[in-house]
């Protein structure tokens, strides 16, 4: 922990917390973990962290070993986790687990961001319960300043992008909610159902992409954690 010198200590857990546990460093993990290796990946994942400070963080993971940097023949850098780094997993994951399970419910959703929020969605969406042909879905937080308020998916060939500009496609479903509902959905909190049926969740358009809105989701990986706090 470069930031505040280190513990002092040969106990392992001391050791590996230098490592991994300065601000921002669990978290560029869990987004290699996701699937993440370009630098604006990483910062779609991150969007609160410095162009700087993510560089510094993956400096110092590339010393200790954690993850490799290859260049490109393109120029550009990508970036993966080591053997050592892939050996995380367990952890981050059970961090994870630990969370959804203890921390409340209103605690987590206080936190809302429409970036992270829409980028997870993103990386999870289960394209084989949309239609072959390419999709456009519009997701809509009214509450939200005009220039975060709305975002597409675009669902094509399997692949699925994300913005927060119109990609001039015809929509073929508009969801419309809170932030804090949509969140809600996502961490398997309440269902798609549940908040239609209780006015907070708006989805108007095709049928076929409507009805199985639920299994497209896909939510997130901890979704399914048995919570032991409300």
């Amino acid at each position: 922990m470069q930031d505040h010198g280190g513990y002092g200590q040969f106990c392992p857990v001391s050791m590996a917390s230098e490592i991994i546990c300065s601000r921002w460093t669990t978290l560029i993990v869990r987004e290699l973990l996701c699937g993440s290796t370009h630098f604006n990946e990483l910062r779609r994942g991150l969007p609160k962290i410095s162009p700087a400070l993510l560089s510094k963080r993956l400096k110092e993971l590339q010393q200790a070993g954690v993850i490799a940097v290859e260049r490109l023949d393109n120029g550009a850098t990508k970036y993966r986790l080591s053997e050592a780094g892939e050996e995380l997993r367990p952890v981050i994951i059970g961090l994870g687990n630990w969370a959804q399970r203890w921390i409340e419910s209103r605690l987590s959703l206080k936190n809302l961001d429409p970036s992270l929020l829409m980028w997870d969605i993103r990386r999870n969406v289960q394209t084989d319960h949309l239609p072959r042909r390419r999709s456009a879905i519009q997701f809509l937080y009214p509450e939200l300043p005009a220039g975060r308020r709305a975002w597409w998916l675009v669902v094509e060939d399997g692949t699925v992008d994300v913005c927060n500009f119109d990609p001039g496609y015809e929509i073929d479903l508009v969801v419309t909610t809170s932030l804090r509902t949509m969140t809600a959905i996502w961490m398997g909190l309440t269902t798609v159902k549940d908040e239609v049926a209780a006015g907070t969740l708006d989805v108007e358009g095709d049928r076929k992409i409507a009805e199985p809105m639920q299994d497209w989701l896909g939510l997130s990986i901890f979704a399914k954690v048995p919570r032991r706090v409300q």
